[in-house]
């Protein structure tokens, strides 16, 4: 078991490795990569301080030749004898007009070069260990900047062979037109002029600087690079990996106990998650959730613990120290620039939340009114109760679509092309996808302010008669008598046309009615009376206004009455009819009116009556057919 644990960790120990040299890789093709864009930062670079060199040579031109007058003026000077007076205040006068055209031309000169300092790039002069000692930003004689950095770190780097090398042993000295810095009969840098007006010093102080940077830089090297000082950080770099292994090996151990114990809790402590009568998981589900959970958790801290070691283990050696920082830059570096970003949109971000915490409190007051006008408290000329939510949808809407474009400009990245195009798409997106659905709500809004019918009202559109349960901006949901949910689309309501029995009702009362075809045998006022006396009996019918009787045809068999009657709950038509129809056949049963419609045909004689038997007399029989015969004798 011991020895099985043993492997198990001595092969992460061994992927930690093989992690560390992917690492490794990974930063090495970084730095390539960062080669390349320095080459092309390097033409960019070519062409920015190309107008600045030649400017640069014409002054340089100027001050070879001012200098070579210069030198032969005081040699005149010091040719003259004691009593030559005039001319030697006259060659004085040329050597201060001399010395006046320097100090213009290196102020000209430094001007040229403070207006590059924020454009032109540097080139940098690297160590031993691949760290940046000072930076070129100048050429010089057929030497670009990037050519004298490169060379001039070869020549630091050459320095590490010499075995019995000092740094007493660099010496300064003074060129024609630099200072050099020496070692033997090797030139090791050459102070120029134009490198001290870069580095905003002389070039005496330059060079002595120099000096000081690359002796320091020379004895870190040989203390880092001693026997001593690479065993102890061998040693470190072990002790670093067998703590890892430790916490790796604890870690993994914890990870495995906790799984355990998630495992043994199952139908215990972990039952499952309910919401009301809602399972979201059982038992069993939460316990595969929690596991990969902790598996995940695990990983997470097993990757975090190489990363830092990583960085670590590269910071001890002086010739990996770069890769720490890039590293640890993977990270620090996107943290910081969102950190950063937040930081700079911060106003924005508040601005935005002003803006909502304004509109919120105008929606919350058109909310008020729109409860007022709904309740009745407060009464708008013309404007109707149930006008108050949709209008209220309308204006809400168009408070958000306000309050979103003045937001827009306050969004991160509403400037860019890429956000503006997405938006131009959704746009067009809902444009050309939502064309059934537009025509459908301005069809919605038109039936609102219509007025055509409102909930609870009993209607007829097109062929479906039901009564109104739902008035939304894209459909009208009707349930019919037989208890149908009917949805009708608002654009075929408008296009459609509709009746509405409920509207009138309360205040002046529906008309129903109903035809009933009686034969010509039966007197029309009795009739007229038979059908007013039915409809009184009939419940829901009002008395006031009185139920009356209209002659509608006057047909080849019969005549078409029609029963008219005022009612005040046209949602229960149904059922008033059908008591309507039945009080009809009870009054016109119990008067010996035969209904006799649409068509009956009878012999009368020998032929029962169509009445019901508990309407006709005890004494009722059939009457026997009558036959009779005529004898007609005519001679």
């Amino acid at each position: 078991m011991f020895r099985s644990k043993k492997k198990i960790a001595l092969s992460i120990t061994v992927k930690t490795l093989i992690l560390s040299f992917f690492v490794v890789l990974f930063a090495q093709k970084t730095v390539a990569q960062q080669d390349s864009i320095n080459k092309k930062n390097d033409s960019l670079n070519t062409s920015i301080i190309k107008n600045f060199n030649e400017k640069l040579a014409i002054i340089e031109g100027q001050r070879v030749s001012d200098s070579i007058k210069k030198s032969e003026l005081e040699t005149q000077l010091l040719s003259l004898k004691t009593t030559d007076n005039l001319k030697k205040e006259a060659l004085q006068k040329e050597l201060e007009v001399l010395n006046t055209k320097e100090y213009k031309r290196l102020a000209e000169k430094k001007a040229q070069i403070d207006s590059l300092r924020l454009t032109a790039k540097g080139y940098p002069v690297t160590g031993f260990f691949n760290d940046t000692l000072f930076t070129i930003y100048s050429k010089l004689g057929s030497f670009s900047a990037k050519d004298r950095a490169d060379a001039i770190s070869v020549r630091i780097k050459n320095l590490s062979d010499q075995f019995r090398f000092k740094g007493d042993s660099i010496k300064i000295v003074d060129a024609e037109t630099t200072i050099d810095l020496v070692y033997k009969e090797g030139i090791i840098i050459s102070v120029s002029e134009n490198d001290a007006i870069w580095n905003n010093s002389t070039k005496l102080e330059l060079a002595k600087k120099y000096q000081d940077i690359i002796k320091k830089a020379l004895a870190l090297y040989k203390s880092e690079t001693s026997v001593s000082t690479l065993a102890k950080e061998i040693g470190l770099a072990l002790l670093v990996l067998v703590i890892m292994f430790f916490l790796i090996s604890n870690l993994r151990r914890f990870f495995r106990w906790t799984a355990q114990k998630i495992e043994h809790e199952e139908n215990k402590r972990i039952q499952g998650i309910k919401i009301r009568n809602f399972t979201l998981f059982d038992a069993k589900q939460q316990v595969n959730a929690l596991l990969n959970v902790n598996t995940t958790l695990k990983w997470v801290l097993i990757l975090l613990l190489v990363y830092i070691a990583l960085p670590i283990l590269f910071g001890i050696f002086p010739w990996t120290k770069d890769f720490a920082a890039t590293l640890f830059g993977y990270i620090l570096n996107p943290l910081k620039k969102i950190a950063l970003g937040f930081w700079n949109y911060l106003p924005n971000l508040i601005t935005i939340l002003v803006i909502i915490f304004v509109f919120r409190y105008v929606l919350k007051g058109i909310h008020f009114l729109k409860n007022e006008i709904e309740k009745g408290n407060l009464e708008l000329p013309g404007f109707y109760a149930d006008w108050a939510n949709p209008t209220y949808q309308i204006v809400r809407v168009i408070v958000f679509a306000f309050m979103v474009v003045v937001i827009f400009p306050y969004l991160p990245g509403s400037d860019s092309p890429v956000f503006q195009g997405v938006s131009v798409f959704l746009g067009f997106l809902f444009t050309f996808g939502s064309a059934g659905s537009l025509s459908n709500i301005i069809a919605g809004l038109i039936l609102t302010y219509m007025r055509l019918f409102k909930i609870g009202d009993r209607v007829k559109i097109g062929e479906v008669v039901g009564d109104i349960i739902e008035k939304s901006l894209l459909v009208t949901r009707i349930r019919t008598i037989k208890n149908e949910i009917i949805s009708i689309p608002n654009s075929t309501v408008m296009s459609s046309h509709t009746i509405n029995y409920s509207s009138d009702a309360p205040e002046k009362g529906l008309i129903i009615h109903s035809t009933v075809t009686i034969g010509y045998d039966v007197l029309w006022k009795e009739m007229h009376q038979a059908l007013i006396d039915a409809a009184s009996k009939t419940e829901f019918v009002l008395q006031e206004p009185k139920p009356f009787v209209l002659q509608t045809s006057l047909d080849d068999f019969y005549v078409s009455y029609e029963i008219n009657a005022y009612i005040k709950e046209p949602n229960k038509q149904a059922v008033i009819y059908s008591n309507l129809h039945q009080n009809i056949q009870d009054v016109c049963n119990e008067r010996n009116i035969e209904i006799m419609s649409p068509h009956y045909r009878a012999a009368r004689d020998g032929n029962k009556t169509t009445i019901p038997e508990n309407y006709l007399d005890k004494n009722y029989k059939t009457p026997p057919f009558n036959v009779n015969f005529k004898n007609d004798n005519t001679i």
